[in-house]
């Protein structure tokens, strides 16, 4: 499924005046039970896969987990300009709704970045006439909670538009210059190991229009 951003994968009580769901959309477009094999934040759109059996959702689920043959990349806008490339190599605290027994508090997390380009935007913030911004490759090596969001503020570079990690600010000025209020984060691509056919499986979504108010390109 090619996820909208705004749209929450199911039903949670941290946000329960919602009434539109991925899995109740993608099971009633197609007549059957879906099981959501992981999940994006509410903000994030691009892929999000499912699976037609809790069988094969239990099987790409642990595959989440490890990591093995898994490979997820995502675009993101971030304040600044970063460097061309680097590792982000930074443990993470379990979030507090994310505890549970028996499981440390404090995971490793591993997140590849590269910069893809460098631009300014027409917009007066922080007594600059222009703000720096730049289009982001991610890559995350761990599936840590908000991860992508924690680990950009982590290097000074958040992404635009995350409310919780970002600078609420400076998303109000860039959602008015814009004309787009959004979490400017898309998972571009997944590819995973077919629990069946024992084949690479690659799945790509591509940025949606609202993309080009940025005057970019972003490949995928």
């Amino acid at each position: 499924m090619h996820k909208p951003p705004g749209l929450l994968v199911h039903r949670t009580g941290l946000d329960a005046g919602e009434t539109r769901f991925a899995v109740q959309m993608l099971r009633d477009q197609i007549g059957q039970p879906v099981w959501p094999v992981h999940r994006l934040d509410k903000g994030t759109s691009g892929v999000l896969l499912f699976a037609l059996d809790a069988g094969t959702a239990g099987v790409l689920g642990r595959a989440f987990e490890s990591g093995d043959g898994m490979q997820k990349t995502y675009q993101a806008i971030v304040r600044g300009w970063p460097l061309d490339e680097g590792l982000i190599d930074h443990p993470l605290k379990r979030m507090p709704d994310d505890m549970r027994e028996q499981r440390e508090a404090v995971q490793d997390a591993q997140t590849h970045y590269r910069t893809l380009e460098r631009f300014e935007l027409p917009l007066p913030f922080g007594g600059f006439e222009n703000l720096r911004c730049a289009l982001m490759e991610l890559q995350p090596l761990t599936g840590r909670r908000h991860q992508l969001r924690r680990h950009m503020k982590h290097i000074s570079h958040p992404i635009i538009g995350d409310s919780t990690h970002g600078k609420g600010p400076l998303n109000r000025a860039v959602a008015a210059g814009l004309g787009v209020q959004r979490l400017w984060l898309h998972a571009a691509s997944l590819t995973v190991v077919h629990p069946h056919s024992s084949r690479p499986l690659c799945i790509e979504a591509p940025t949606s229009s609202d993309w080009g108010r940025w005057g970019l390109h972003p490949a995928g």
